[in-house]
């Protein structure tokens, strides 16, 4: 099977170690010395619809790369896991930790 760039960049990224979806990639890293893609980039997510910009973009190296597919490409990526924590309406007030 071949592809071409143009074709790569309509493919889902989707991660084989938890299933979640990556997203869509929008780029690749190509050396241009060997002439080979080095990896695939999944621009971040938007923040409040894009207002607030986007969050880091995701690079994907061409190792963690399982399987290229039709539609969607299976990677060995997991989400770094980001942990908020929510404090209450009087704990705001009264500066509780």
């Amino acid at each position: 099977m071949t592809c071409r760039v143009a074709e790569l960049r309509r493919k889902e990224v989707i991660s084989v170690k938890d299933g979640t979806r990556v997203g869509a990639v929008c780029d690749a890293e190509m050396d241009v010395e060997s002439a080979r893609l080095t990896a695939i980039v999944v621009y971040g997510r938007p923040r409040l619809f894009g207002l607030l910009g986007r969050e880091e973009d995701v690079v994907i190296r061409w190792p963690d790369i399982q399987v290229i597919g039709e539609d969607t490409i299976l990677v060995n990526y997991q989400e770094r896991v980001r942990v908020r924590r929510r404090r209450g309406l009087l704990a705001s007030f009264f500066g509780d930790e």
